[in-house]
């Protein structure tokens, strides 16, 4: 399993950076795990826009999945377009994404798979196992599993056993940490620290 990471920063873009997007390869196959602002150029210096082979979005915030707009167009409007893209995500959360264009301009190019938090599911050769994790909006953090390797990722998300959990046995955490050590009062319940995630991340250690 091979872990690139298109971009890192919360909420917008840095210069010369881009939000939360991250391509997990295995055996040939390409999946995209969250696109946020300014991931698609990052996207196409690695690989072309048909080159990828299906899409995980944690949530719908656009720091997480904006730039699938870009990438349905790379693929849609071109003279030889590739197969429907499927795109993994919770009921609801690429509503607004999906609404950008004019109706039907990009709906042969993708095909939406929503799913519910808890339930497993295989995208090429992942296995993912999903959670719901605490956030302002719906947030599914997932587990991939392939090749005997296991990569965590939480989206955004508070402080949450199920972050432990997510998080045993894997080889990977992946998570967010809005914040160094502090997150402010009104948002405790919805994103973490460094520290915070550093905790659960060394409590799912020492219960493997």
């Amino acid at each position: 399993m091979r872990l690139t990471v298109l971009g890192g920063c919360g909420a917008w873009p840095e210069a010369g950076q881009a939000c939360s997007g991250y391509l997990v390869e295995h055996e040939g196959f390409r999946l995209l795990v969250d696109l946020g602002y300014a991931t698609v150029p990052r996207l196409l210096q690695q690989v072309t826009a048909d080159q990828v082979d299906a899409v995980f979005v944690s949530h719908g915030h656009p720091d997480h999945c904006a730039d699938l707009n870009p990438l349905l167009r790379a693929r849609a409007l071109r003279d030889d377009p590739p197969a429907p893209l499927p795109v993994y995500a919770l009921p609801g959360a690429l509503d607004a994404v999906l609404a950008l264009d004019r109706p039907g301009m990009l709906d042969g190019a993708y095909v939406v798979h929503e799913f519910t938090a808890g339930s497993p599911l295989d995208i090429g050769p992942f296995r993912a196992e999903t959670r719901l994790l605490p956030h302002w909006v719906p947030n599914a953090g997932v587990r991939l599993a392939a090749g005997g390797r296991v990569l965590a990722y939480t989206g955004d998300t508070g402080p949450s056993p199920d972050v432990v959990a997510l998080a045993r046995d894997a080889d990977l955490l992946l998570a967010e940490a809005t914040y160094v050590d502090q997150v402010p009062e009104d948002s405790r319940r919805y994103l973490s620290s460094a520290r915070q995630v550093g905790r659960q991340a060394a409590e799912a250690a020492s219960d493997s």
